[in-house]
C-alpha cells in the first residue's frame, strides 16, 4: 500500500512539473516574440536615424545651392542694370 501512495505522490509531482514546464515554454515563446519585436523596432529606429541624417545633409546642400543661386542672380541683375544704364 505504501508503494501505491508513493506512486500517486510521484505522479502528482510529475504532472505539476509537466504543467510548470508548459507554462515556462509558453513564457519563453512570449519573450522571444517580444525580443524579436524589440530588435525590429531597434532596426527601424536605426534606419530612421540614418535617413534623418541623410535628409539633413541633403537639406544643408540644397540651402547652400539656393544661397549660391540667389547670389548669382543678384550679380546678374546688377550687370543687367549696368548695361541698361549705359545704353
Amino acid at each position: 500500500m505504501e508503494v501505491f501512495k508513493q506512486h500517486c505522490q510521484i505522479a502528482e509531482e510529475y504532472h505539476e512539473v509537466k504543467k510548470e514546464i508548459a507554462l515556462l515554454e509558453e513564457r519563453k515563446k512570449e519573450l522571444i516574440a517580444r525580443l524579436e519585436q524589440a530588435e525590429e523596432e531597434s532596426m527601424d529606429a536605426a534606419q530612421l536615424a540614418k535617413e534623418y541624417a541623410e535628409l539633413t545633409e541633403e537639406n544643408r546642400t540644397l540651402k547652400l545651392a539656393q544661397t549660391q543661386c540667389a547670389e548669382q542672380l543678384e550679380k546678374l541683375r546688377i550687370q543687367y542694370q549696368k548695361r541698361q544704364g549705359s545704353s
